[in-house]
């Protein structure tokens, strides 16, 4: 699968070292060679909450049958 910069890509799985679950939004601000992505994942408010290197399979395209939601995180400053 073929990933493109500044693509909102969906994760797969969860990091919750980085409080992120699957299903949370994220942007691809750089695609390396054999796979690799930086994935840049961003609360409502503007401020960054993650920005992870990943793999192809970490994230999936977004498909038109995704529903956008919000969630709280478990810490709220």
């Amino acid at each position: 699968m073929k990933f493109k910069k500044l693509e909102v890509v969906v994760l797969t799985r969860d990091v919750p070292e980085h409080e992120l679950k699957a299903g949370d939004l994220g942007t691809i601000i750089e695609v390396y060679p054999k796979g690799g992505l930086e994935v840049e994942f961003v609360r409502v408010s503007g401020e960054n909450q993650a920005l992870l290197t990943l793999t192809e399979r970490d994230v999936r395209k977004i498909d038109s049958n995704d529903l956008l939601a919000t969630r709280r995180l478990a810490k709220v400053n």
